[in-house]
Formats: C-alpha cells, sequence, structure tokens
C-alpha cells in the first residue's frame, strides 16, 4: 500500500504543478508561457523522482506502469494498484486545482484545469501522443535498467528533462499528456471539448507505452553486458 500511496500522492504533484503552471501561465499565448510549462512538469517529475523513487519506482504515470509491467518488471497486482493510485491522485489535483481558480477567477489563465485538447484533430492527437509516449517510456525504461550501467544513477533527472523536451514539442498539438491519469482528472472538471477527446489521452498514451517495452525488449543489454 505504501507503493500505491506513493503514486498516489507523486501524481497529485505533477498534475497540480504541471496544469496549475499551464493555467497560470495561459499556456500557448506565448513562447515563454510554454517553455514555462515544460519546465513545470520536468521538474515536477524530478522532485518526484527523488521523493519516492525509492518507494515506488515513481511511475505517476499508467503508460510507464504498462511499459514496465509488459517488460517483465512488477506483476500485474502492483501494476493495477499503481493505475488506480495515480489516477485517484490526478482526480484530486485536478479537484485541487479547479477550488483554485473558482475562489479567485480574477487570477487565472487559460482553462481552468490545464485540461488536454486535440488542436489538430482526434487522429493528429492520437499520432503525437502515441509517438511522444512512446520515446518517453523508451528513456524511463532505459535510464531505469539495471542491466544498462550505471545510468540508473541519474534516472530521475534524465527522465523530467526528457519530458521537459517532449513539451516543447508536443503543447501546440495536444497540450502534451503522455499519461493518462494526468488528463482523467482535468478532463472531469473541465468537460466540453477536453472531455469529448479525453478517450485520445487515454489511448494514445497506453499504446505508446507499450510500443516502447516493445522497442526496449528488442534491444536490452543482457545482464552484466
Amino acid at each position: 500500500m505504501k507503493k500505491y500511496l506513493a503514486e498516489c500522492i507523486g501524481t497529485f504533484v505533477l498534475t497540480l504543478l504541471g496544469c496549475g503552471a499551464a493555467v497560470s501561465l495561459n499556456c500557448g499565448s506565448d513562447t515563454a508561457s510554454v517553455v514555462g510549462t515544460a519546465l513545470a512538469f520536468g521538474l515536477s517529475v524530478v522532485a518526484m523522482a527523488y521523493t519516492i523513487g525509492g518507494i515506488s519506482g515513481c511511475h505517476i504515470n499508467p503508460a510507464i506502469t504498462l511499459g514496465v509491467f509488459l517488460s517483465g518488471r512488477m506483476s500485474s497486482k502492483d501494476a493495477v494498484g499503481y493505475i488506480v493510485g495515480q489516477v485517484i491522485g490526478g482526480i484530486v489535483a485536478a479537484a485541487v486545482l479547479y477550488a483554485f481558480v473558482i475562489t479567485s477567477p480574477g487570477l487565472a489563465q487559460g482553462t481552468t484545469t490545464g485540461a488536454n485538447v486535440c488542436n489538430g484533430g482526434q487522429l493528429n492527437g492520437l499520432i503525437v501522443e502515441i509517438v511522444l509516449t512512446m520515446i518517453f517510456v523508451l528513456v524511463v525504461l532505459g535510464a531505469t535498467a539495471k542491466t544498462n550501467g550505471a545510468t540508473n544513477n541519474f534516472a530521475g533527472l534524465a527522465i523530467g528533462l526528457s519530458l521537459v523536451l517532449i513539451h516543447l514539442v508536443g503543447i501546440h498539438y495536444t497540450g502534451t499528456s503522455v499519461n493518462p491519469a494526468r488528463s482523467i482528472g482535468p478532463a472531469l472538471f473541465e468537460g466540453g471539448q477536453a472531455l469529448t477527446d479525453l478517450w485520445v489521452f487515454i489511448v494514445a498514451p497506453l499504446i505508446g507505452g507499450a510500443l516502447a517495452a516493445l522497442i526496449w525488449k528488442a534491444f536490452e543489454p543482457a545482464e552484466g553486458k
């Protein structure tokens, strides 16, 4: 249960601070807001990696959990527990962010929750989210692999910085999710187009995570190599 609670708290922090930055900076209105939001998501991952990484591995993302499960690194029971904790954490974070905004609407920028939408249409959103999630989860699998030398000593930094890069590419297309738990909560409170497009931000990251697991298995170093 400690692992599942850690995943819940980690996803809460990622969603609140990442989406909170998107709302506060009115993400997409200019280059600075995009860069600021990307940094917020990446730094949230770095912070949580060094906070709960030793407890749960700091997945805080169902796509990562799926990739780790398909790579044979965790049981199905833990995978389900992680995902449930992540979704709960994302929903609670969205509720808190919504409370921030509705109690002081004059200070809010952009959407109320930083929810994802497919700006280029759902097909474009599927392609973008599948590819970016595949890259992100591949970085996670490689950076945390015990068979990949000493790279796991700096996994939190590598993962956080890769998330910054992914957001810089994807924000104008989809707002960048690559994480179903980060998208479900905000969409529930935002409603409208965010809720209509929500299936894209659940299905595409899971496909991307599964593809990353297959790619990693194809070239994962053997033990001791």
